[in-house]
């Protein structure tokens, strides 16, 4: 054998063998910015009196990346894009991500295109400084239409590449509709999951609004589906005296005080979904001041490593 060719192979073995002693971390394909942040229609109320105030005492509280749940004429919060982008820079704050409501009718058919209104929509969230554009609801006129809910999955995909055009992502968020609406030979949730490119429509997974609805335990589906779900609403449940935020019986409350096993869920998440972008909501208070129950919830995920 030529010696430079037994060296080379000798030399290679060597790394080789070297490599299997690295840690995985460091062998691994390197993960996105894990960001903690607060969905904002936690404090909504105090958000619709007064945002800045409301922002301001979140910031106070720690509170660095907020999620929006408000933007009407495109406006966030009675605010233009680059009026609310200085409010948060002003206050050391980021908006990463945010929830408005694509519906079918912000597809032009005989266009073949997106309306003006969705474009708008797309360029102020990119003018705000969003990394996420996460839709949050899917009309009851197309959860059990065959037809027309293959029709919106392919617009979804659309709308993941006009968000890669503009820098951005595209995600959808469940509530508990998804597992409950049974949709050919699995629920809602498994169609969304099975006809949209994962490249191009994310998974914002809410770990609340899915609790007590046959089908809707987190652990199991993160272990079912990995990788599938970069954004998290991270949220813990109690029974309810009535009939809750979803209407089956249970309604949010401070994280470690209920009934989720919360803290292995984002574990789990970290770990197995691909989860990096962790978002507190917390939309029932048992008495206490949104704002307060925000920044526990904070502390509370701050305790357990993020």
């Amino acid at each position: 054998m030529n010696p430079s060719r037994r060296t080379f192979i000798k030399n290679s073995a060597i790394v080789v063998a070297g490599a299997a002693l690295l840690p995985e971390t460091l062998l691994a394909e390197p993960k996105k910015l894990t960001r903690l942040g607060v969905q904002l229609y936690s404090v909504r109320d105090a958000m619709g009196k007064d945002p800045m105030g409301t922002l301001k005492k979140l910031s106070e509280g720690e509170v660095k990346h907020v999620e929006h749940a408000n933007y009407i004429n495109r406006k966030f919060y009675g605010y233009t894009a680059k009026e609310f982008k200085k409010i948060l820079n002003d206050l050391s704050m980021q908006m990463p991500s945010g929830h408005t409501v694509m519906t079918a009718h912000d597809w032009d058919t005989d266009k073949k295109d997106f309306t003006d209104k969705w474009k708008y929509t797309i360029d102020d969230a990119a003018e705000v400084g969003q990394r996420y554009v996460i839709s949050p609801w899917l009309d009851e006129s197309l959860r059990t239409d065959l037809d027309g809910l293959k029709r919106f999955m392919e617009q979804f995909n659309k709308c993941g590449e006009l968000c890669k055009a503009h820098g951005m992502s595209f995600g959808y968020h469940n509530h508990d509709f998804e597992f409950s609406t049974k949709v050919e030979d699995g629920n809602l949730f498994e169609f969304i999951l099975k006809n949209t490119d994962p490249s191009l429509v994310l998974q914002q997974l809410d770990i609340g609004n899915m609790y007590g609805v046959p089908g809707g335990d987190a652990l199991a589906i993160i272990n079912k589906y990995p990788g599938r779900f970069e954004l998290m609403h991270v949220k813990d449940e109690i029974k309810s005296a009535n009939q809750g935020e979803m209407g089956h019986g249970y309604e949010s409350t401070i994280l470690g005080q209920g009934l989720l096993p919360v803290k292995d869920i984002v574990k789990a998440a970290r770990r197995k979904g691909g989860t990096s972008q962790f978002i507190i909501e917390q939309e029932s208070y048992q008495g206490k001041d949104p704002v307060d129950c925000v920044k526990i919830d904070l502390q509370t995920m701050k305790k357990w490593g993020f």
